[in-house]
């Protein structure tokens, strides 16, 4: 099992995904200056990230054969044409 990230990792993996480390599940900071999202949420929140970056390179890696399939038939009817 891994371990379990600091405050500060989990922050920076956050901003590295372009996970919000801030926002509406708030509690204060121990100086009380700032509020933060705690701990278990910037987890989720991590999760989240990596799980979306996942499915947007799958998405990618789908849409290949995708494609590929319209475009075969176009050129298959472009020899058969420019053949005649």
């Amino acid at each position: 099992m891994s371990k379990l990230l600091t405050r500060a990792e989990l922050e920076k993996r956050c901003q590295d995904l372009g996970a919000d480390t801030t926002g509406e599940q708030r509690i204060q900071s121990v100086s009380g200056n700032r509020p933060i999202v705690s701990d278990f949420e910037l987890h989720l929140r991590l999760m989240e990230a990596g799980r979306s970056a996942r499915e947007n390179k799958l998405l990618v890696v789908a849409l290949i054969p995708a494609v590929a399939s319209v475009v075969a038939p176009v050129v298959a009817w472009i020899a058969v044409a420019v053949g005649k």
